[in-house]
């Protein structure tokens, strides 16, 4: 039996000065360091300029939507009840009138006039229901009804037994030719009022408004969950 030994690593050479040269696998663990080394580098780049091109993706999509689609808007006083609660929160469909016209039932967002109350409050946009549309005659029916040219509105949103009180002298903004306890809608406006007739500060004191101050139509409540639904 012949024994195994290993054979033995060959001597370095040496320079002409006599120094040890480096073996010849030195040169590539070095270089094999330095490559992998790169490509680390290179995968941690391209990881963040990733997740920094999808961030810009997403706050540039979310400003589109906000902008041209949809809008959420959170219900702050009880001028809906109980259609709409306070703390309720709506998305506002900001292309249905863009695509159709404003017709008359639907909630809509509009931005409000300058009121030194409300802007100390914070609020810009107040939500209304849309009652009587460009030249009609809104007035209080004998019942405590609105009546519109006369004739009865059919309000099923509201609780049984709701009355809706004009004022007996027209509110401004509305054509000089409104009766006294009523209001004929100007051309481009619309007369709103707020389904909780004895809390609503709307177009009953405040006139109609600029169809142009519409933001869009609240078409789902999405808070809370348990009342979540089409509108």
């Amino acid at each position: 039996m012949t024994d195994e030994f290993t054979a033995p690593h060959p001597p370095p050479t040496l320079d002409p000065d006599g120094d040890a040269a480096p073996t010849a696998t030195a040169p590539a663990s070095a270089n094999g360091a330095r490559s992998g080394h790169r490509a680390a580098k290179k995968g941690i780049n391209r990881t963040v300029v990733e997740w920094v091109v999808l961030i810009v993706a997403a706050v540039v999509i979310a400003l589109v939507i906000k902008t041209f689609l949809f809008q959420a808007f959170y219900i702050p006083s009880a001028s809906m009840v109980p259609t709409l609660e306070v703390g309720d929160r709506v998305l506002v469909n900001k292309l249905s009138y863009d695509l159709h016209d404003v017709n008359r039932g639907d909630i809509v967002v509009f931005a409000a006039a300058p009121n030194p109350e409300w802007n100390k409050a914070g609020i810009d946009d107040l939500v209304k229901r849309v009652i009587a549309l460009p030249g009609e005659t809104v007035t209080e029916c004998e019942t405590g009804e609105v009546c519109i040219d006369g004739r009865l509105l059919e309000e099923s949103y509201l609780p049984a037994g709701t009355t809706t009180t004009m004022p007996t002298t027209p509110p401004p903004g509305c054509e000089p030719d409104s009766p006294e306890n009523g209001c004929t809608v100007p051309a481009g406006h619309f007369f709103v009022m707020g389904d909780n007739r004895g809390q609503s500060a709307d177009a009953r004191i405040h006139g109609p408004i600029k169809g142009s101050s519409i933001v869009g139509r609240v078409f789902v409540r999405i808070w809370p969950l348990n009342r979540l639904g089409f509108l």
